[in-house]
């Protein structure tokens, strides 16, 4: 008897940004000429979606699940900051059960109000994680700001995940440095051993280090999401078809990339089919407990 191709692998997608016209309100005017001129996204992405068109598109790219960003970036009351609604994200989760879930971005300025904020995402809610951009407030992942919310996720029984990498935030009146270093993870992996760090954009330009912490620590991990797979480093292939199967996430930053040219560059590394089902689904179902 001829053998039968294996189905497709059904896909996670653990970061993905909301792009519907609602939440498109809640963004600077900037992001349409960053994504359009820098990322290359064509400009009837760029300009928001609704829902239904999200989940078409998931599901011509074989993606089942999908997390949503409630992003908070930058200091308040600055007109290239933004923050999209808990409430927003968590509507629009409702309306894809089972598809959609919400990440709760944190802003470590918010002090005890914001920690209070995270729980109430997650209890109330129904989040299933956290989501920090250093960068964005020029706050490193080590800083004594950010570990009351560490405190709260390991609490909680959620992971966060965060940029690490360079910053690659656009807007020109409000230049960030890249503070993400994949290093700064060592001290909090070592503070708190019971919380899932994820270490997303895959660390570049210091993947190294990002693979070097991911090794070190039992409770970190590498997402794969805003970098084009056939661009990935060799290192960071290497890592997650042999040693590292274990650890890495499958991720787009949608609409930063999009789902089935992420998932026709992923085909093409040629992986071995049990790394690429653990990059693609299963690591993620297991860090975030949804298995």
């Amino acid at each position: 008897m001829p053998e039968t191709a294996s189905p497709p692998v059904l896909a996670i997608d653990a970061v993905v940004n909301i792009w519907t016209p609602e939440a498109l309100r809640h963004r600077p005017e900037w992001w349409g000429p960053f994504l359009t001129e820098k990322m290359r996204v064509d400009a009837e992405t760029a300009a928001g979606l609704p829902l239904s068109e999200l989940l078409a598109r998931m599901d011509r790219a074989g993606v089942e699940k999908a997390f949503l960003i409630a992003t908070r970036a930058g200091p308040h009351g600055h007109p290239s900051s933004y923050r999209i609604p808990y409430e927003l994200v968590a509507e629009t989760a409702r309306q894809a059960p089972g598809r959609l879930y919400g990440l709760a971005g944190i802003d470590p300025n918010d002090g005890m109000a914001g920690v209070r904020e995270l729980e109430a995402a997650v209890r109330d809610l129904g989040f299933i994680g956290a989501h920090f951009y250093p960068h964005w407030f020029e706050i490193a992942p080590d800083h004594a700001k950010v570990y009351p919310f560490y405190a709260k996720c390991v609490e909680l029984g959620v992971p966060i995940q965060m940029q690490v990498g360079q910053s690659m935030i656009y807007s020109p009146e409000l230049p960030r440095r890249s503070v993400g270093r994949p290093i700064a993870l060592d001290s909090v992996a070592c503070d708190f051993p019971e919380l899932k760090l994820i270490g997303i954009h895959v660390g570049i330009p210091w993947t190294d280090e990002m693979i070097a912490m991911a090794w070190k620590h039992k409770n970190v991990f590498i997402g794969s999401d805003a970098h084009s797979p056939k661009y990935w480093p060799q290192s960071f292939v290497h890592y997650l078809n042999s040693y590292g199967q274990d650890k890495v996430i499958f991720g787009t930053d949608w609409p930063v990339l999009d789902f089935e040219r992420t998932r026709a560059e992923i085909d093409a590394l040629e992986l071995r089919d049990g790394p690429k089902r653990k990059l693609l689904r299963d690591n993620v179902l297991r860090i975030y407990g949804l298995d």
